[in-house]
């Protein structure tokens, strides 16, 4: 701008100002250019004379470039009010300042008039009325403008194919691509990105590898923007081999390419992969650190997300709300209510980023899952709106406290409020009956979700199910209700029904169910365990030496038992008998003393079995 005022002084000097060419040459940088200033812009322009249609429509698009939508349209008005003769792309770039509305309304009037005018039937016209209705959501009308138009070009069907794109109906945009092809429309780079990208939401890898083969053969423009979206829709298919290979290919990579291969390989659960992609960022935006944050906690490493969350304040790089879900989640599975405290007060109550439902939602799963249901039940009821999320969380924490009575009077009062129940509200209803013992109302819950509210009951629910008949003794009902499941019983439904058996001491139903559990994961130490001592209970010690013989022939070690508490929002971690602590002889003296209480109160602690120590 310092060296444009110059040029503008010399032209003031010479006269050259009053000459219209030069003096839209200035305001075409001032209103377009990423260096300009659209303020200084508006100067130039009111002491411009007779004004041409270009210098106008330059000021309709500068307004536009600096998202000042209704100023933009306010230009257009006085073109309209001082009559000037408008040209197509005056009615293109008020199309473009109307999409900045949330209402329709004043694109709609800028579409009668372009009907007035004669303007209807020019294709860059058209073509702008198509991306304006389609920007709004009203696929129909713009598939009629696209439909009746005479003259399609590039730019009309690309419109329409990203526009059934964006509104999540890739088959039809597709569909829509092929018939450009038979129509003889020849696709180029910004088409192929829709295309891809509509590949990527249907999650269809056959289909995006002949898309990526159709390009290749084509020849068309491998564009940053398009290898992108190719680097996104393998990873999005699952596909992180091809994602790298077409990724090592790139000759220029920018900050969104790392950043969906560190997604890619944390989706698959090689974070180490996705920490390598990581340091070797030249530069790293927001996106990058919320991709390894939200990988390390949705992996059940919530440690790292929060090790990487604290290296990332120190860069200065300001979280968003991705961010702090990711890290709240964190420390949900950590039970760091303290920590978690701390950054939802420094963050969002103090304003540095918006609060959001999403947010709160977060937060009050953390005090629910880290026992304080009071606190998370004052959140609940001071938010100014709930989504249904917000309603599942506090059905789930109740339920997981043992308050089934206001469990299900929440869930009353959701059906009441007209919210659309989903999977995981019955997840938690169930949950509510299964730890209030109420067989009754769950049968009635379960029953009802496919009759009364369409919803498919799916394993979670099954597993409910067997769980709360289990644990009220009705252990054949549970079997059968085992038997009866659509879908094959995973480890959650069997070890159900083996933690039944435990309870109520049937070794023979108890057997089958951890049969069942060592052929889906013959690791997992604990059901030997729970065999081994459901046959010790009975005096079974041939059947106990059996599974210790299992156990030492599949090289299977019992998992020693840790525990972890916070303390001055620090969180510390304990093996069974970790003597590494400090403190650790006042802590086993204070859990000596519990004993002993308990034992006074009439406890007899069950004693494990020697070979599995």
């Amino acid at each position: 701008m310092p060296q444009l005022k110059q040029i503008q002084s010399h032209m003031t000097t010479t006269g050259l100002v009053a000459d219209i060419f030069p003096v839209s040459r200035l305001l075409s940088f001032c209103a377009l250019s990423d260096f300009g200033d659209i303020n200084y812009a508006y100067i130039i322009f009111s002491h411009i004379i007779n004004p041409n249609v270009y210098i106008w429509n330059t000021m309709i698009r500068g307004y536009c470039k600096f998202k000042q939508w209704d100023v933009s349209f306010w230009v257009f008005r006085r073109m309209i009010q001082e009559c000037v003769e408008m040209d197509e792309r005056s009615y293109v770039f008020a199309l473009k300042a109307s999409e900045g509305f949330k209402c329709s309304l004043v694109g709609e009037e800028v579409h009668c008039r372009i009907c007035k005018m004669g303007f209807g039937s020019e294709l860059l016209v058209v073509n702008g009325l198509v991306h304006f209705y389609v920007r709004h959501g009203f696929l129909s009308l713009g598939r009629v403008l696209f439909d009746e138009c005479s003259v399609r070009d590039v730019v009309s069907w690309t419109t329409m194919i990203d526009g059934y794109t964006k509104g999540d109906l890739p088959d039809v945009g597709l569909k829509l691509f092929y018939t450009m092809l038979d129509n003889g429309g020849m696709p180029n780079e910004v088409t192929m990105i829709t295309v891809v990208s509509a590949c990527s939401l249907m999650r269809d890898l056959s289909l995006g590898t002949s898309i990526f083969g159709y390009i290749l053969k084509n020849n068309v423009d491998l564009t940053l923007n398009l290898l992108n979206a190719l680097v996104d829709m393998y990873i999005k298919c699952g596909c992180v081999t091809s994602a790298k290979k077409v990724f090592e290919t790139m000759e220029t990579l920018d900050v969104y390419t790392w950043t969906s291969m560190i997604n890619g390989y944390a989706k698959q659960g090689e974070l180490e992969l996705a920490k390598m992609i990581f340091d070797e960022m030249p530069e790293r935006n927001v996106v990058s650190w919320n991709a390894m944050i939200a990988g390390y906690s949705q992996k059940d490493k919530p440690k790292e997300a929060l090790e990487i969350f604290r290296e990332m304040e120190k860069k200065n790089v300001r979280p968003v709300e991705g961010t702090l879900v990711c890290v709240l989640s964190a420390c949900a599975q950590l039970g760091c209510l303290d920590i978690g405290r701390q950054i939802y007060h420094y963050y969002v109550d103090q304003k540095r980023v918006g609060p959001s439902v999403i947010l709160m939602n977060a937060f009050i799963d953390l005090c629910a899952k880290c026992g304080n249901i009071d606190e998370a039940l004052e959140h609940f009821e001071e938010m100014p709106e709930r989504d249904l999320v917000s309603w599942n969380i506090m059905i789930i924490g109740f339920a997981v406290h043992g308050y089934a009575k206001l469990a299900l009077n929440l869930f009353k009062k959701m059906k009441i409020l007209g919210f659309v129940l989903d999977d995981i509200t019955f997840v938690g209803v169930l949950s509510a009956c299964n730890h209030g013992g109420l067989v009754i109302e769950g049968r009635e819950y379960f029953k009802n979700m496919k009759k009364v509210f369409n919803i498919e009951p799916k394993s979670e629910h099954y597993s409910c199910m067997i769980d709360l008949l289990g644990r009220v003794g009705n252990l054949e009902e549970a079997y059968d209700l085992i038997k009866r499941m659509p879908m094959e019983p995973d480890e959650a439904a069997w070890g159900a029904l083996l933690n039944a058996c435990r309870m109520h001491g049937n070794v023979e139903l108890g057997q089958i169910a951890s049969m069942k559990l060592l052929d889906l994961d013959p690791a997992d130490s604990g059901t030997y365990l729970v065999l081994a001592n459901m046959y010790s209970s009975k005096r079974r010690l041939d059947d106990v030496r059996m599974v210790r013989s299992m156990m030492r022939s599949r090289g299977v070690k019992k998992t020693p038992g840790h525990s972890s508490i916070e303390v001055d929002a620090k969180s510390y971690e304990f093996l069974a008998a970790d003597i590494s602590h400090p403190q650790s002889k006042e802590i086993y003296q204070v859990l000596d003393d519990i004993l002993e209480m308990l034992t006074l109160e009439g406890y007899v602690p069950r004693v494990a079995i020697d070979e599995f120590n």
